[in-house]
This record gives structure tokens, sequence and C-alpha cells, in this order.
């Protein structure tokens, strides 16, 4: 017969994690603290081979999804510098930057 718990049961003994300001992780594109919802990103899409994930605010997720396609994204990789180059995602990033961690808009589709 199995047993209910295990002998080491290694989560029991775990105090449980108080959220402080150093725990929060600060968004990848606009660097500002996550609040209660963070959207795990893939900076380079899963459909173009991207492992690595990162954490980001929804609304700066919209944004990047409304301003670029995946081969654009796939070009740019990990360098939020190149990303932030671009005018409309500067201006979006300068405009949010005051904004409550929880702030969510709706985004305005790129004119393809």
């Amino acid at each position: 017969m199995a047993r209910k718990h295990s002998k080491r049961d290694q989560y029991r003994e775990l105090p449980e994690k108080e959220e402080t300001e150093a725990s929060v992780a600060p968004c990848w594109l606009c660097g500002r603290p996550t609040g209660k919802t963070i959207v795990w990103h893939h900076p380079v899409p899963k459909s173009r081979g991207g492992r690595d994930v990162v954490p980001m605010h929804s609304i700066c997720q919209q944004t990047l999804i409304a301003n670029f396609t995946n081969s654009e994204l796939q070009r740019h990789g990990t360098d939020v510098e190149s990303l932030l180059a671009y005018p409309a995602v500067r201006k979006f990033v300068d405009w949010v930057a005051n904004k409550d961690p929880d702030f969510t808009a709706t985004i305005a589709k790129k004119p393809r």
C-alpha cells in the first residue's frame, strides 16, 4: 500500500513565501515592476526556435505582438534596445512608464 505522505516531504517544511519588492521581477520591455499578472513571453517566438522566456506585463506583450511579426522578433532576439529603437514602441514605453503595474488597455494594431 502506498504512503499518503513521503517521509522526506521537502515542501512541508518550507515557510510560505512572502512577496516583497525585491522578489518582484521587472518587466523585460518597460522595466517597471510586474504586478499580480505576469506573462512569460518568448522574445524569440517558439515557432522560430525560441526557448527562453522573460517576465512581462500583458500590455507590453500585446504591444510587441501588434508591432512586430514573428520574423522581426526573431531578428531582434533578446535585444531590448533594438526593439526600443522603433518609435511606436518607444512612445508606448514612455507613455506606460507612470502607470500602475496592473494597468491594462487595448492596443491598436499596426497597419500592415
